[in-house]
């Protein structure tokens, strides 16, 4: 009868630790205001523009559990309507998965300096990087460190403003500040702005360190 009693506590403590740590996952989701996308879209830099790219980070938030609606994939594009990233992704505060504020505000998050352990996915996992396997530390940004579009003559950074997988290039960034200085890019190695891609195909992306993915901010 003892043990009996005793199994039945031990499962009741079970049953609310469980459900503490789902609530707790819950509100984390629900405060998440910024994400590295678990997966890309699967066709190499060609997002569908930023209409595809804002679309894909609302999908995967959403399935992570977030509430949030108003979600903007930091990319720039160039042209004549050419767009900065940082201009897309509202004021701040920022706050990951694990509810870890990330930046207060946008010149926070241009000279804060940011960690693997900080830019995680929307499920609150950690991006594998530089002596992972496979290394996926390339994030399409399109920018440079001060989260603005490039301008790097006739190259293309943006891969034809996120529409191509198979013409141009795009800059990208390496979410755990791994790599080093890329004189041809003019930066150095940072969460934004780290080198350009060999190409925008699928394949390009993930043989040079990347698998297509990008940073994602609620408004």
């Amino acid at each position: 009868m003892k043990n009996a009693l005793w199994s039945s506590l031990v499962f009741a403590g079970a049953a609310v630790c469980l459900a503490g740590t789902a609530a707790v996952h819950a509100q984390s989701a629900n405060n998440m205001s910024f994400f590295v996308t678990s997966a890309g879209k699967g066709d190499g830099a060609n997002l569908g523009g930023l209409a595809g790219a804002d679309a894909h980070c609302a999908t995967l938030a959403k399935a992570a559990g977030s509430s949030k609606t108003n979600w903007h994939a930091y990319l720039s594009t160039t042209g004549a309507d050419a767009v900065d990233a940082r201009a897309r992704i509202g004021k701040g505060p920022w706050v990951n998965a694990k509810g870890v504020t990330i930046a207060r505000n946008v010149d926070d998050l241009h000279t804060a300096k940011l960690t693997k352990e900080m830019l995680v996915n929307e499920k609150g996992a950690t991006v594998n990087g530089s002596g992972d396997t496979p290394n996926t530390h390339d994030i399409l940004t399109g920018s440079d460190t001060g989260g603005r579009y490039l301008s790097i003559g006739s190259t293309d950074s943006t891969c034809k403003n996120w529409t191509s997988n198979s013409e141009g290039s795009a800059m990208v960034g390496h979410h755990d500040g791994k790599g080093p200085p890329n004189a041809t890019a003019r930066h150095y190695t940072s969460w934004n702005a780290a080198h350009l891609s060999k190409s925008c195909s699928q394949p390009d992306l993930v043989a040079t360190g990347g698998a297509g993915l990008f940073y994602c901010f609620a408004d």
